[in-house]
């Protein structure tokens, strides 16, 4: 069993998962379980390029990102599960959490962040009827959403990224996946509100 599973290594899936890696230390968070289906085929990093990122040398592209994050998560916080080369087919909620089926195997969690792309082309089951169309897009590129609020869909289950109604940039879809593992790093510590900064020691 998963505390939490996210679906989606983008920039909001890894930008979630890096952020509750980093947590670690954390009475709260030491002993809690972390997968990431990092599924980054259709992510729309893969044919980026970007001049406009704070941070981000110029020219920098978006498919050497995808494999500099899943490196720098392994490196740095390696208790994370990287689940790769699957794609989820369902999500079901159960009498615990949620059962997470992809085309190889079925986990078990008791959160799951869905952190995949705003296309209507979206084949997950169990996420039905939380599609609608996505708020800030225009409506001629079909976009959809899952409705949230505060990128809480239900119980249990969060959205981040464009999916969860964002405009597509970089900068958007990372700082939105950062606030979902912040809001789920606060309900493991028992409604107390929780980040996680790394300082320099002077």
């Amino acid at each position: 069993m998963y505390d939490v599973m996210i679906v989606g290594a983008g920039a909001a899936g890894m930008s979630c998962a890096l952020v509750l890696g980093s947590a670690k230390s954390k009475s709260y968070a030491e002993n809690k379980r972390i997968g990431l289906i990092a599924h980054q085929r259709t992510s729309h990093l893969q044919t980026a390029k970007f001049n406009n990122v704070l941070g981000l040398d110029s020219g920098t592209l978006g498919s050497d990102i995808l494999l500099q994050g899943k490196a720098q998560l392994s490196e740095l916080y390696p208790h994370v599960d990287q689940i790769d080369r699957e794609k989820v087919q369902a999500i079901l909620r159960t009498g615990e959490g949620f059962e997470v089926t992809t085309n190889k195997q079925t986990y078990n969690s008791k959160t799951v962040v869905v952190a995949v792309g705003y296309t209507k082309l979206i084949t997950i089951k169990g996420l039905e009827a939380y599609i609608e169309a996505h708020p800030r897009a225009a409506a001629a590129k079909e976009r959809i959403w899952l409705k949230n609020a505060d990128h809480l869909v239900d119980e249990g289950l969060y959205v981040a990224g464009t999916l969860a109604g964002w405009r597509s940039q970089f900068a958007i879809a990372s700082g939105s996946g950062a606030q979902v593992a912040t809001d789920i790093l606060t309900l493991w510590n028992d409604g107390k509100d929780a980040h996680v900064h790394d300082k320099i020691q002077l």
